[in-house]
């Protein structure tokens, strides 16, 4: 699978989980030149505490586009240092 935002590769992997019909990557799969800390933070009542990252492409910002649980709660442990995408983020095989 790729994560794809203006022409670019942001993420690759072959080993991504799908939770809630989206695919979340591995953290080393994830090209970490595009990505940017976000101050939000959201709550999901199962995953826990998530975080954002902005992504960064050729001088274009997408604010929140990518997000993650640093430290998910139990029911959700298996998407540990796995990262997920939206905002216009392609999601391809």
């Amino acid at each position: 699978m790729k994560a794809i935002w203006n022409n670019q590769v942001i993420a690759e992997s072959n080993d991504t989980v799908v939770v809630e019909r989206n695919h979340y990557f591995p953290k080393d799969s994830v090209n970490p030149i595009f990505l940017q800390d976000s101050p939000t933070h959201t709550t999901c009542p199962w995953k826990g505490l998530a975080s954002y990252y902005t992504l960064e492409v050729d001088g274009k910002q997408n604010p929140d586009a990518a997000w993650y649980y640093p430290a998910p709660k139990p029911e959700a442990a298996h998407i540990t240092n796995y990262i997920a995408f939206w905002k216009g983020v392609q999601i391809t095989e």
